[in-house]
């Protein structure tokens, strides 16, 4: 009689050893959770500043061909087709100065522009609110020296 109560504790697992095994698995998700969250906001921080140095170029071709930046309230669309209010519309172009529509930042955002920048005031400011999506925070990316 002895043995067969043994056999019967010893075929299962006890209420403890399931629940200390549920603790793992939970500590272990927590981490990889906790990583990913870390790598994604790094990437998208990355992303963030290597689009706003892709706008550099089409700009200052902008620049270039039409004699000024665009003004804040032309803003980046100028890049994508001619501005009503250009004093000399034939200076646009003769193509698009991005082959496809302004992207959203990383957070679906629009980014921001403004001509003459508060931080650059010869050029132009672009800028990303960030993940928080509020102007005039830490988390803002942009196109000026970050102190």
């Amino acid at each position: 009689m002895r043995m067969s109560r043994s056999r019967r504790r010893r075929g299962g697992f006890t209420l403890i050893e399931v629940l200390l095994v549920l603790v793992i698995l939970v500590i272990l998700a927590s981490l990889v959770v906790g990583g990913y969250s870390s790598a994604r906001k790094k990437a998208n921080l990355n992303a963030a500043k290597a689009q706003i140095g892709l706008f550099e170029s089409p700009l200052k071709m902008y620049e270039f061909d039409v004699g000024a930046y665009p003004t804040t309230e032309q803003g980046l669309e100028s890049l994508r087709n001619p501005p009503g209010d250009l004093p000399n519309p034939d200076k646009w172009g003769p193509d698009p100065y991005l082959e496809k529509n302004v992207p959203l930042d990383p957070w679906d955002n629009p980014y921001q522009y403004e001509q003459p920048g508060r931080n650059n005031p010869n050029s132009y400011d672009l800028w990303s609110f960030g993940p928080d999506g509020i102007d005039g925070t830490d988390d803002d990316v942009g196109n000026w020296e970050q102190e």
